[in-house]
């Protein structure tokens, strides 16, 4: 019966909207627990994940009598298919491809909902479910790479044959016995591409990472961003794509299955300016369905100032000391005066550094006091090497 079930389920998950499905057994990840407990031990791991590392490995931990494990995988979109148009001066940011459309977390619940109602009605005898998606215990890649849909890469990410990495992944556990699927080979070889791309060197080359040098991490902090990582971000404001970009699987790839993944073009490419006092109705009507959201619109903000610095648009000063002026948080003031520090770098301002002095004196937190006296000091610096040049 577990085989005619299977095929049964595999039916209906085409019917839905599944992209891909695989089972596998639910016996415990032994090969991940050396790692996750490495990992956790040199701090690379992000504090994202599920904290509890033994329920990360053994299913059982978490579920009543596993069986085995369904995964799931949809695609979703490479390339825009509207961008918005281009106009002079106007500056924007990107939110990488896993942010676009509605939240891949509903997306993927709501198929995994519809074909859980679909086995509770086939199956025999008493079934039992457990879905996860990206914030469950398990890690999804693993689940997914031993349930056949694909092999993990060296940038960590699950890479399907049809799909490349570009996959929302999800799994349910169940006390349904099912004949498990064959795994994937490793496909990599000696391709490095993503780990040479990285901008970060995060990539560890053997599917690990640190996670706390990974631009998409970064880009979801809350605090101050590094300045390591400040320029190297671009002006993608969520996310980061690079090592999909660079994989050889995903040459050609662009997947427009599902209507809901389709990005809303001036929203997963938006102005950056008026997102620095974008008000908090404001942003959830606008950003609010994307997975990119899930953080709040502090970090999104800080990362627009970061943004316009490295577009060095000279435009948006105003509107950053607009941000000194009148923003009531010390991070969001502290990033925009770098952020101006880094734009004026070849127009320095006497009365810049004015404004900042002035700022400074009322800042009390000390990484910010610290983040404007380096801004004034840069600026300083560069008008007494200017004045020296003109005397």
């Amino acid at each position: 019966m577990s085989q005619q079930l299977k095929e049964l389920i595999k039916v209906k998950a085409a019917e839905i909207g599944i992209d891909k499905i695989g089972f596998t057994h639910a016996e415990p990840f032994y090969s991940l627990e050396d790692k996750l407990i490495k990992q956790h031990a040199k701090g690379h791991h992000s504090g994202f994940e599920h904290k509890v590392i033994e329920e990360r490995i053994y299913p059982e931990k978490i579920f009543a009598e596993p069986k085995s494990i369904i995964a799931i995988a949809l695609a979703y979109p490479s390339k825009m298919r509207n961008k918005p148009p281009r106009v002079k001066g106007e500056r924007r940011g990107e939110f990488a491809r896993a942010s676009w459309g509605t939240d891949y977390h509903y997306v993927l619940q709501d198929r995994m909902d519809k074909l859980i109602a679909y086995i509770e009605e086939v199956a025999p005898g008493e079934v039992a479910f457990k879905p996860m998606v990206d914030t469950g215990e398990l890690v999804d890649v693993a689940v997914a790479q031993r349930a056949g849909l694909g092999f993990i890469g060296r940038n960590g990410l699950l890479i399907t044959e049809e799909f490349g990495s570009y996959v929302y992944l999800g799994e349910i556990l169940t006390n349904i016995d099912f004949e498990p699927d064959e795994e994937v080979a490793f496909g990599c070889g000696d391709c490095t591409r993503c780990v040479d791309a990285c901008p970060t060197d995060a990539l560890l080359g053997d599917g690990r990472m640190n996670a706390n040098r990974c631009l998409s991490y970064q880009t979801q902090t809350k605090g101050y961003m590094p300045k390591e990582y400040r320029r190297k971000m671009g002006h993608v404001i969520y996310g980061c794509d690079i090592c999909q970009i660079v994989c050889p699987y995903n040459k050609g790839v662009d997947s427009h299955f599902h209507e809901e993944m389709e990005p809303e073009p001036f929203n997963t490419m938006p102005e950056l300016k008026p997102l620095l006092t974008i008000s908090n109705r404001e942003f959830k009507e606008t950003f609010g369905d994307l997975a990119g959201s899930w953080r709040g619109k502090k970090p999104l903000q800080r990362n627009a100032i970061i943004a316009l610095a490295n577009y060095r648009d000279y435009s948006a000063v105003p509107d950053l000391l607009n941000v000194i002026d009148n923003d009531v948080r010390p991070m969001i003031r502290g990033t925009a005066a770098w952020a101006i520090a880094t734009i004026t770098k070849k127009r320095p301002n006497e009365e810049i550094v004015t404004f900042l002095e002035e700022a400074l004196l009322k800042e009390t937190d000390e990484e910010t006091i610290t983040e404007f006296k380096e801004a004034i000091g840069e600026i300083k610096a560069r008008l007494n090497k200017l004045n020296a040049k003109e005397s």
